[in-house]
């Protein structure tokens, strides 16, 4: 016996005997290993990867299936017609927003060629503000840029709405309430949903039960006519209520599953964003955001609403969303308009909120689509309760036709023993009794072979286990990931905020070649270094410290390990607002997952330029050719670089996310001089200066040890990829149970992803399925793993949370964004989102997969067991003897 079964987790069905699955786009390994064999080119009804089948390909195979009764079985899947009239609206706001901005764009061309100043009417204040609400809308939608400078610029408009660019707005609630009153509120009218009625006329319209509604009538006439209406009624009575049972059930659970369905829409679209308000950063919900309102843009956010660009660094936005075209448009003083439910490509940068809600184009948009709730899921239109319905049509069809047959050519008899039918002496009444007769037992077969209760049964275990999921910190985003996570045979994880709890501290830390003791105590370093780190802390980040004026507890924003970092240098005496104000940022580089670093070039005020580095130790390591020493002086690092890899190395090993923090300065010439050279300046990497190394604690979460040694008994083997340090991956791993004691833990059982990814595509798959752990991976080493260990026969699922986890999310079988840390970019991608951003939620949804399974499994089994039995009955003895021995309200 399993044990799996005691953890929880019903064993997993043998996937190595199944034939390989073409529509989900694997290969057979004689396929692989065959350099020779003519690629097939793909045909119409290939599925390359079935989580995200097109609508044309679906419509295909819609079309092509035949199906007793299509309204009915593909109830619960995408609803392709509402599909496309959603894309017909999408492309006719699109377009009508590009005619609009086509015909200002022409008209502001023209005033420029005949010389002509552009008229814009000036602003009207509204209330206690300096400009309405329709100039505002217009000047946003219509990307216009000249009311924009005759407003007086950014600075200008933000006087108007009394927003301070810095700090933003006051945010008290009078405030907020008299900008939503204003301005409008950041939501949209919604499409109510059908109402009970509707299920309940949707219910019966389904073939089967009107044949039995059918049969039900005929039983009744038939019945009162041959035993009076006393007890002539009760077969015709019977059915009719099994009928009216059925319409009721189907329409109360249609009605619930899309109440159910509503209100996951509603988390969906409830995003949460930090915002600046009264100088600090706060967390609030989308619907909050007010005009006004100063948000800060970071890559993977959704744009959260209309805007203007206030600063910003290589900012790029993807505004496929809108406008159509999958460009990437770069945002700059020049085209600073930004349009909401748009996602952010690349870059940082920092909005100030124009337009908000139906002011908008995407609130336009979305108040005028109601949002889809089906998926296309296999279980739901696996073709079962199809094919049985066909095959008992057909031998009810083939019964009816020997029985009449049989009836007139005399071959039947009553049960006195006399010849039912003789041509030319028995009445016409008595002929239309006995055929009703055998429509009814031909009608009885149908009734008996139709598995009516799969799909009823299918979407009752879907809609239960979403419930229950959601319970987990779970939130289904796509039906059918609820039964493919039942199948998933391995789990790619990340290490931070999955594995681990996200609570970064500071617990060790190197400067001057020397180990602090403790880590924040500043009298151990000379004031050119805490200069340096001070400086380096508070330019390089995008976190903010906020220090309330009375007193109290600092305040720290921004990333995890950013928030580690800004309260460490907090505690050596950095004070954040003093640190920025004695220097000006001249250009960012944001942390970029690929590169494993990110960077900042600032102007101090006596002019001196430096550039300032933060990222993985081992990579800034190496690009530094300086370390400052314990008195403040640059000495070269040569014969002191096997120290500082030690210290990084024996950090690593115990568990700790190892930051190195370098700079080196630059002379002012060398600075670009025009605005758009310095923003495609490549900061330089080389010849830096090593500051501090700083090792930071992410305790394991608990219970997540617990977790893997579920999966393994259930013989899910989970897989550790993650961007840190090889020799942190591997400490976390073992503390997790991911790696045994006794485990190998040479490559390629423990692996970089640069060693990975220099592999060819053949090797690839064969050393996939013995990584265990994967360090210093790239997004891209990521989705070539998902890639190889699927194309190998693997069910695989992924967590993610940044925007360059989209692609791995997307072609993963079943991909699990994080809701605390994950972008929306991320979220968008993923099947299933874990909203604790917790491994052992994970583990919940692979057993509520697995209990999906095995209730459709049982399910089946005794339906088909029942039916079959019951058809072979009614067949035989219909054929043999001209009667059934169960009726059809048996």
């Amino acid at each position: 016996m399993s044990t799996s079964s005691s953890n929880g987790l019903l064993p997993l069905p043998s996937i190595s005997r199944l034939q390989p699955d073409v529509e989900a786009g694997r290969c057979s390994p004689k396929e692989e290993d065959d350099d020779d064999q003519v690629s097939t080119p793909p045909g119409p009804f290939d599925i390359t990867h079935t989580k995200n089948a097109s609508i044309e390909t679906l419509k295909r195979w819609r079309q092509a299936a035949l199906v007793l009764n299509a309204s009915r079985r593909f109830r619960y899947t995408l609803d392709l017609r509402k599909e496309e009239d959603k894309e017909q609206r999408r492309r006719m706001i699109r377009a009508h927003a590009q005619v609009i901005r086509a015909a200002v764009l022409f008209r502001l061309a023209g005033e420029r060629q005949i010389g002509v100043g552009p008229n814009v009417t000036p602003p009207i204040a509204i209330g206690d503000y300096g400009i309405g609400l329709e100039q505002l809308a217009s000047m946003t939608r219509d990307h216009n840029f000249s009311a924009l400078q005759q407003y007086g610029g950014v600075k200008g408009l933000s006087i108007m709405l009394k927003t301070n660019l810095e700090r933003g707005i006051s945010g008290d609630e009078t405030d907020i309430l008299k900008r939503r009153n204003t301005f409008g509120s950041n939501t949209y009218p919604q499409k109510k949903g059908r109402s009970f009625l509707r299920f309940l006329w949707e219910a019966w319209q389904d073939l089967t039960l009107i044949i039995l509604i059918v049969a039900a009538a005929a039983s009744l006439v038939l019945g009162i006519k041959t035993e009076g209406i006393k007890e002539g009624w009760y077969d015709g009575g019977s059915i009719a209520f099994a009928v009216f049972l059925v319409i009721v059930v189907t329409a109360v659970s249609d009605y619930r599953q899309s109440l159910q369905f509503q209100n996951l829409n509603e988390e969906k679209r409830n995003i949460q964003l930090e915002i600046m308000r009264g100088g600090r950063m706060i967390k609030v919900s989308i619907r909050d955001l007010v005009v006004g309102d100063i948000v800060p843009l970071n890559i993977g956010d959704q744009v959260p609403a209309d805007g203007i660009l206030v600063s910003g660094h290589s900012l790029a936005i993807d505004e496929s969303s809108m406008t159509g075209e999958s460009k990437i448009v770069h945002k700059d003083h020049k085209a600073p308009f930004l349009m909401s439910g748009c996602k952010v490509a690349d870059g940082v940068g920092t909005m100030l909120v124009t337009g908000v809600g139906i002011n908008t184009e995407w609130g336009l948009l979305m108040a005028s689509i109601s949002e889809d709730t089906g998926e296309e899921t296999p279980l739901c239109a696996n073709g079962v309760a199809t094919f049985i319905g066909i095959v008992g049509l057909a031998v009810a069809l083939s019964v009816l036709v020997i029985l009449l047959v049989r009836y007139f050519t005399g071959n039947t008899e009553d049960a006195s023993g006399k010849v039912q039918f003789v041509k030319g002496s028995t009445s016409i009444s008595r002929v239309v009794d006995d055929i009703i007769k055998i429509v009814t037992i031909a009608v009885t077969i149908v009734v008996v072979a139709v598995p009516e209760g799969l799909p009823l049964a299918v979407t009752l275990t879907l809609a239960y286990s979403m419930r229950k999921m959601m319970a987990d910190k779970a939130l289904v985003r796509r039906l059918s990931a609820c039964e493919t996570m039942g199948s998933a045979t391995t789990i790619c994880s990340d290490k931070t905020g999955t594995l681990t709890l996200n609570q970064m501290t500071v617990v060790e830390a190197y400067a001057g070649r020397k180990k602090l003791d403790p880590p924040n105590d500043s009298s151990q370093l000379h004031k050119v270094v805490t200069s340096l780190l001070h400086e380096g802390v508070a330019q390089n980040t995008q976190g903010n410290v906020y220090v309330p004026k009375g007193g109290g507890d600092v305040e720290i924003s921004g990333s995890p390990t950013e928030k580690a970092i800004l309260l460490w240098a907090v505690k050596l005496g950095m004070r954040f607002d003093v640190s920025r104000s004695e220097s000006t940022v001249l250009h960012v580089v944001p942390f970029n997952s690929h590169k494993k670093r990110g960077g900042v070039a600032i102007k101090r005020n006596n002019s001196e330029v430096y550039i300032h580095w933060k990222g993985a130790a081992e990579l800034v390591l190496a690009s530094c050719t300086r370390y400052v020493d314990l008195n403040g002086q640059f000495q070269p690092i040569d014969e002191e670089k096997d120290f500082f890899k030690q210290a990084i190395d024996d950090m690593a090993a115990r568990s700790l996310r190892c930051v190195a923090i370098a700079c080196r300065q630059l002379d002012l010439d060398s600075i670009p001089a025009d605005e758009e050279s310095l923003d495609k300046w490549a900061l330089p990497e080389d010849d830096l200066a090593l500051v501090a190394i700083v090792g930071i604690k992410d305790p394991c979460r608990p219970g997540v040890k617990d977790a893997v040694k579920v999966c393994v008994e259930a013989h899910v083997k989970v897989r550790m990829v993650t961007g840190d340090n090889i020799q942190t991956a591997k400490a976390i791993a073992l503390e997790c149970g991911i790696l045994g004691p006794s485990d190998n833990t040479s490559a390629p059982n423990v692996i970089e992803g640069c060693v990975f990814r220099a592999l060819s595509e053949k090797d690839r798959e064969q050393v996939a399925k013995r990584i265990t752990v994967m360090g210093r991976s790239s997004p891209n080493d990521k989705l070539l793993l998902v890639q190889a260990l699927r194309k190998g026969g693997d069910v695989v699922a992924v967590t993610g949370d940044g925007t360059n986890d989209a692609p791995a999310l997307h072609e993963a079988d079943i991909g699990l964004a994080m809701g605390i840390q994950g972008t929306e970019v991320a979220k968008e991608s993923a099947d299933i989102i874990i909203l604790d951003d917790d491994f052992a939620s994970v583990v919940k949804v692979v057993r509520w997969g697995r209990s999906v399974y095995a209730n459709i499994q049982k399910f089946i089994q005794f339906q088909l067991t029942v039916n079959v039995a019951a058809l072979v009955i009614n067949v035989v003895a219909s054929i043999s003897s001209g009667d059934v021995p169960l009726n059809a309200v048996q």
